[in-house]
């Protein structure tokens, strides 16, 4: 059966390839672009025009996965310094040591582990924008997750999950809402009330499918979607922390080091603005430190680094494939006339369904633009003004924006965090999607309801 299911780079190259036709179907256009006052190239509402067409040939379509991989080079870069990092961290002994003496400390209260967990990532989207920046955890709770009893997916699940919902429901995230009601001209994290509540619901909702899918694995092991890999890593795992009474003075001095990572990492990304460069820096040091603290060998230190790297080139090299879809669409010329396209098409709704259709475009525009501020910076020129002419709020034209650019976050192949984030866990895209599907159909339903909601009360 598993043989029947495409390869994530099938299904990537066939859609690479439903975008190179399209150019020669689609009309070319562009919105003429202007610089905000924040450095952002925004569209500008009513430019739109025809342009002469850029119809992708035969080349275009191989030569577009390396430009992807050159685009997407930040991501493709940073999971392979985590994840060498981490690998260099796991060959230390330290995380089963310390995941050995949690797990004997939760012993019957296991659960508890997972709404705490998914509160702190969902905070830590929706009030600091945070989502690249979490997937570290990753490799930290999944050896947790699989001591408590639970399985690879649940640990994949409390972060990925979490962080989605806490963005895509965000009360005060500077990189969506911040920008998207700056460029609607409405006043910064206004209506702040009304997405708390819906942050809530979200939430909640996402905390009891986790918990009922981990509470199913933990019953019997035969219900996990990850139950292969698993074993392979709980055979790794078990005799070394059997062997293990306590944590020796250099494994304590790591988990020092590891913490004083996090720490930096708190306070890096709030106060000092740190992207994927410091971050990826800041792992590379506490990796290397970690490795001569525990008395390794600079050569094992560096086989270490690369057995990590090693694990994570299927997940990297995805994310630059998927990239090379948006580039087919740029190139073509093509991206902005589907946009113009879709706004004609909410224009001419009824005005009871026009804040539906804006939801509806902004959650098909997410699956060819997945930065937030990019998508942000894109529509919300456009959507704000069409919304005071049909009759809807720009606070709900930003409320439509944020969910239908957040929603699918931890769906689509071409999210660059999201894919690195399952590298990281060692978990395939189709087993994920199989697994994450109701929840995803769940959070486009309470979208739908939301944004009905605000345009019924004029939210503002």
């Amino acid at each position: 059966m598993a043989s029947r299911v495409p390869h994530v780079f099938v299904i990537l190259f066939s859609v690479i390839l439903l975008a190179a036709i399209s150019t020669y179907i689609v009309s070319p256009g562009e919105y003429d672009r202007v610089e905000d006052a924040n450095g952002r190239m925004i569209a500008v509402d009513g430019s739109y025009h025809t342009v002469e067409a850029d119809r992708i040939g035969f080349m275009d379509v191989f030569e577009s996965i390396y430009t992807g991989m050159n685009a997407a080079s930040d991501i493709i870069f940073y999971i392979f310094i985590v994840g060498g990092s981490f690998g260099i961290l796991l060959s230390t002994n330290v995380v089963q040591g310390a995941v050995g003496s949690i797990s004997r400390q939760m012993a019957g209260r296991e659960k508890l582990i997972i709404p705490v967990l998914m509160i702190f990532f969902a905070l830590a989207g929706a009030m600091l924008g945070l989502a690249e920046e979490t997937i570290a955890y990753i490799t930290i709770l999944i050896p947790l997750m699989l001591r408590l009893g639970f399985d690879s997916m649940t640990g994949a699940a409390v972060v990925l999950v979490g962080t989605s919902v806490g963005f895509t429901t965000a009360f005060m995230n500077p990189f969506t809402v911040g920008v998207a009601q700056g460029i609607a001209q409405i006043p910064l994290f206004s209506g702040m009330t009304f997405r708390i509540v819906m942050w809530v619901v979200f939430l909640a909702i996402s905390i009891w499918y986790v918990m009922r899918y981990a509470s199913k694995v933990k019953k019997d092991s035969k219900h996990s979607v990850t139950l292969e890999n698993d074993l392979e890593l709980k055979n790794k795992q078990e005799p070394e922390q059997q062997e293990q009474a306590g944590l020796t003075g250099r494994q304590k001095l790591v988990l020092l080091i590891l913490a004083g990572a996090i720490v930096m990492l708190a306070i890096g990304v709030t106060q000092w603005g740190w992207y994927l460069t410091e971050i990826a820096g800041l792992f590379l040091l506490m990796g290397i430190l970690t490795g001569i603290v525990s008395n390794m060998s600079f050569n094992k230190i560096a086989e270490s680094f690369i057995e990590g790297c090693r694990t994570l080139v299927m997940g990297a090299l995805v994310v630059g494939v998927a990239r090379a879809i948006l580039v087919i669409l740029q190139d073509g010329k093509i991206l902005d006339t589907i946009l113009y396209g879709l706004a004609n098409a909410v224009g001419s709704l009824p005005t009871a369904l026009t804040a539906i259709g804006m939801y509806i475009v902004q959650c098909l525009l997410n699956y060819i633009i997945p930065s937030g501020s990019g998508q942000a910076a894109v529509t919300m020129p456009i959507m704000a003004p069409l919304g005071d002419l049909v009759g809807v709020t720009r606070q709900t034209a930003v409320l439509a924006f944020q969910l239908g650019d957040g929603i699918s976050n931890i769906f689509t192949p071409t999210s660059g965090y999201f894919m690195a984030g399952l590298a990281l866990a060692g978990i395939s895209w189709i087993k994920w999607v199989k697994w994450i599907w109701p929840l995803i159909l769940i959070h486009y339903a309470l979208g739908a309801v939301f944004v009905t909601i605000a345009h019924l009360i004029a939210y503002q």
